[in-house]
């Protein structure tokens, strides 16, 4: 067994003495792409979600030093009709870069020297080629080498992009490492020596002039993920399966690691946190260590034109526009407001929905550590309002009007907001972090259609919560008055009212010219009465 080739199974067969989710048609998929014009494949996504797992995977199916069919009899990929052909079949080059990134003899710098030289050394060990000279670089070999044998060789890279991030605003190691690639995978002898490619990592291949270093590589990322939607988390009908062979309430964790939308999959769970969910037997952030948090506090301090608005808004449940397509896939590079968005999505931090050019925060997990990356920048109003967030709840549910208003009177500082605050939108923003401390026990909808119209807020009680619902409407230089009229008017408590009669409907009203709110709550009876 070697440290880059002929690795062997061991690594997946570890993966299948745990619980194991069977991920293994991503086989199918990338045995579709072997020797054709389609053969490298560069898949990314953010950590923690399986990307080390699916190149073990791999590597344990197409090496031939080893016999694996006993770890995939059981498995989707058995029955698939290229199962038999290429298992076990193949060469494997396995390069680990963070086994280089995290190596103290050598420089950033170095790294690709020493890959070449080492990578060459083994390679050589396992096909000895007189005719390969010292001064030969890899690729060189490796064609000398595929001659000699007939063989072709599957690389598979795994965190293809450490060397990217860790080299933040080196480009001399950055480009050194992107013209090893290029050597590799982008000449007329890649067909002759590869079968197939295979990259994971967080980023997508760097551009150059708006153009892929790469541009001969079939890319699937969080941006566009293509035919791999369903190999890049958990989805719903995985989790529900887990949940009940647990007895985990399914519930909570939707709550906790649901809401990625990736591709078509409307439904993506952070596959590390479920199944550390499981393990622990309770739902909380698994999200810290990710090694990416100071950089994403970072991020979104930078002072571009709507990214607090836009922060903020997403903190507050709402979605924000995103033009993906500009971004370099470079961390070190960062020119615009969609930039730090697009890099958000990459790692994880937002949700993307391509069909609306839309992101999102996607769940509880993420969303504490964005409150912490706002913490961290010292976002004053934001941060207090939060905090305060929990009272003005519990104001709300006894019926304290003057309590409710004094409360969003002082989660709003003209002097200090982030957020512009001069029409509704805003103030249902603004309304929505005030409430924040609710999402714990509701699931809130911004802009739900009941009734004859579109209530602004709705807060249903989660499962096995007893509290009541909320109908909430907003006005801006009106009267509470007439947004509890509108409520009624329109039959906004329509929906609701089918699954409980314990509902609360709140009016709220912003005056600009004092710089105050007024509050109206009743409660929900066959005829309204007053709280």
């Amino acid at each position: 067994m070697g440290t880059f080739i002929n690795l062997g199974n061991s690594g997946f067969r570890n993966i299948r003495n745990k619980e194991y989710v069977d991920k293994s048609r991503l086989i199918s998929v990338v045995n579709s792409t072997l020797n054709t014009e389609d053969c490298c494949s560069c898949v990314t996504r953010c950590r923690r979600f399986g990307k080390s797992m699916a190149a073990k995977m791999l590597c344990a199916y197409y090496d031939q030093s080893c016999n694996s069919r006993s770890l995939f009899s059981d498995l989707e990929i058995a029955s698939d009709p290229s199962f038999e052909k290429h298992l076990n079949k193949y060469p494997v080059i396995y390069l680990d870069m963070t086994n280089f990134t995290s190596r103290e003899d050598i420089t950033l710098r170095e790294i690709v020297p020493t890959l070449q030289k080492e990578v060459k050394a083994e390679v050589l060990n396992f096909y000895p080629t007189e005719t390969v000279t010292e001064n030969e670089d890899l690729m060189a070999s490796l064609i000398k080498i595929a001659d000699k044998y007939n063989v072709q060789f599957i690389i598979i890279i795994d965190e293809w992009d450490a060397i990217c991030r860790e080299a933040y605003g080196d480009s001399t190691a950055m480009d050194s490492y992107v013209k090893l690639l290029r050597r590799l995978f982008k000449g007329s002898n890649t067909p002759n020596v590869f079968a197939g490619v295979y990259m994971t990592g967080i980023l997508p291949i760097k551009k150059y002039n708006t153009e892929s270093a790469l541009n001969n590589f079939i890319e699937y990322s969080m941006v566009e993920p293509m035919t791999m939607s369903r190999f890049f988390g958990f989805t719903k009908d995985e989790v529900r399966i887990l949940a009940e062979k647990h007895r985990m309430d399914f519930d909570e964790l939707v709550k906790w690691y649901d809401g990625y939308q990736i591709g078509d999959e409307l439904s993506i769970f952070n596959p590390n946190s479920v199944m550390k969910a499981l393990v622990a037997h309770r739902c909380r952030s698994f999200w810290a260590g990710t090694g990416a948090f100071e950089r994403v506090a970072d991020y979104i301090s930078l002072n571009y034109e709507g990214l607090k608005d836009d922060i903020i808004k997403m903190l507050a449940g709402g979605r924000c526009k995103v033009d993906s397509t500009e971004f370099g896939n470079d961390m070190s590079i960062i020119r615009s407001k969609d930039d730090v968005l697009t890099v958000l999505i990459h790692l994880g931090y937002l949700s993307y929905n391509w069909r609306k050019d839309e992101c999102y925060i996607p769940n509880k997990e993420v969303e504490g550590e964005m409150v912490k990356a706002v913490k961290y920048n010292h976002w004053t109003t934001v941060v207090d309002a939060l905090q305060q967030s929990e009272q003005l709840l519990h104001a709300t549910i006894r019926g304290d009007e003057e309590a409710v208003a004094l409360a969003l009177d002082a989660a709003h500082d003209e002097s200090t907001s982030i957020l512009s605050y001069n029409d509704e939108n805003s103030l249902a923003c603004v309304i929505s972090i005030a409430y924040y401390y609710a999402r714990n026990d509701y699931i809130i909808h911004r802009e739900m259609a009941s009734g004859k119209g579109i209530a602004d807020l709705v807060f249903i009680p989660r499962k096995h919560v007893d509290l009541p619902a909320m109908v909430v409407e907003l006005k801006n230089k009106k009267s509470a008055t007439a947004a509890i009229d509108q409520i009624k008017k329109k039959n906004y408590p329509a929906k609701v009212a089918q699954h409980t009669d314990n509902l609360l409907l709140v009016g709220i009203n912003y005056d600009p010219e004092t710089k105050s709110h007024n509050c109206i709550i009743e409660k929900f009876k066959e005829g309204v009465s007053k709280c």
